[in-house]
């Protein structure tokens, strides 16, 4: 194994395991820390974790355990992966466990980058953007487990680490590597933010710090690892023909972001839809018998089940039964019912958001991930061999408004 990879949850890690796959690496999705060692031809292994919004200490010992079995593989540089909207709170899980992992690596000085503007994520002065809108007003700021309410990277990563953050502007960013290079030499703050403006400023970055040990961000900060290998001659020349799985297929979505509540109103119109409310959830009144039947009896349609509810609503469930006891009941549906649809004869699945695809993963008992094509920017086509099924897991703000359909069709393509 070349490179190491540790993701805060389960789509931003298939999200980056497309980037390495695209370059060319042989790349691997874990489901949680093996138990096992890694085939020897993987050459980018990418540990998926649940840990975003766990308590801190649970988050910084599960991203530890996971160095170890990547050190174990023989990984020879590791890079943190966590959301492109930085998504954490002032007490969040991004500066404690960048610490611990810098600290076991006896990493100097570390790469804060999670842009990737030809997906919308930019970063200036320090600031990130989504789209031309800074973070805090982009819609992140009415995300129901961690608003983002401040886009300085600076100011809110130094409110949860004890290391010193320091900053390498755009001006400097886009004379080279060199420069680059010279700069974060030069600060005498560990964790360093990278201003990016355009997708070769990431490449740039990435040969500027190629010998570093561990590196921080987004799935853009790898598009040019790949690259870094290569030159070395490290990267064999590998491919594998993508077969997907036919069969019946569902849509699970569990994201309230912009995006997805999109995608939700656009797939109502035209195909069938159930939906799970909270009061329904907290309450018991879910008849998941009958969501079953749904999923399973849509014949050629795709069905979906979702809890993709506005920001008002979600609010106001959350004052009512508590924000963590309505996320941890609605994940539990989630898995519950992937569990059932997949007994009941669904070979391919569709999930939307972090934190429902990582309940339907380790929901489903999947342990490792093929990684097949693109359906759209950052969103891979996957398959597990046990169950035998077809995935895709979709962070909340990816993907066209008709991505349930071309992610079902994308999933049984041959």
């Amino acid at each position: 194994m070349l490179l190491g990879c540790i993701g805060d949850d389960f789509t931003g890690s298939s999200d980056l395991a497309n980037v390495l796959a695209k370059g060319g690496m042989r790349t691997v999705q874990y489901s949680g820390v093996p138990d096992v060692a890694a085939d020897a031809d993987v050459e980018a292994g990418i540990v998926a974790l649940k840990s975003r919004t766990i308590a801190a200490s649970d988050a910084v010992a599960q991203s530890l355990a996971a160095l170890a079995w990547l050190r174990a593989q023989g990984a020879q540089q590791f890079l943190f992966k966590y959301c492109s909207t930085f998504d954490s709170t002032p007490q969040g899980n991004i500066g404690p466990v960048a610490d611990a992992l810098a600290d076991a690596l006896g990493a100097e000085r570390v790469i804060v980058c999670p842009a990737y503007p030809s997906l919308g994520r930019s970063i200036f002065q320090g600031h990130l953007f989504v789209g031309d809108k800074l973070l805090s007003e982009s819609g992140m700021q009415n995300h129901p487990l961690t608003p983002m309410t401040d886009p300085d990277l600076r100011r809110w990563l130094a409110r949860q680490s004890h290391s010193k953050v320091g900053h390498v502007p755009a001006g400097i960013v886009l004379q080279g590597r060199k420069a680059i290079r010279e700069a974060v030499e030069r600060s005498d703050a560990r964790f360093i933010v990278v201003d990016v403006v355009r997708d070769a400023d990431l490449i740039e970055i990435d040969e500027a710090v190629a010998d570093f040990r561990l590196i921080t961000g987004g799935s853009g900060i790898a598009i040019g690892l790949p690259r870094v290998f290569g030159e070395r001659g490290a990267i064999k020349s590998t491919s594998s023909k993508w077969t997907g799985i036919g069969g019946p297929v569902a849509v699970l979505s569990g994201s309230c972001s912009v995006a997805t509540r999109g995608q939700v109103a656009y797939h109502r119109r035209r195909h069938g839809a159930i939906e799970i409310t909270a009061d329904e959830a907290m309450s018991g009144a879910i008849d998941i018998d009958r969501l079953v039947a749904f999923g399973r009896s849509s014949g050629n349609d795709v069905p979906l089940i979702y809890s993709s509810a506005d920001p008002e609503i979600v609010r106001a469930a959350q004052t009512k039964y508590g924000r963590e006891a309505v996320a941890q009941r609605l994940e539990a549906l989630m898995a519950e019912i992937a569990r059932r649809l997949v007994a009941a004869g669904i070979k391919r699945i569709v999930v939307a958001g972090g934190e429902t695809s990582g309940a339907v993963v380790e929901g489903l008992g999947i342990k490792t991930l093929e990684i097949g094509p693109e359906i759209d920017p950052g969103v891979p086509a996957m398959k597990s061999a046990s169950p035998e099924l077809a995935l895709a897991l979709k962070s909340g703000n990816f993907g066209g408004e008709d991505f349930f359909v071309r992610a079902a069709a994308r999933l049984g393509a041959q």
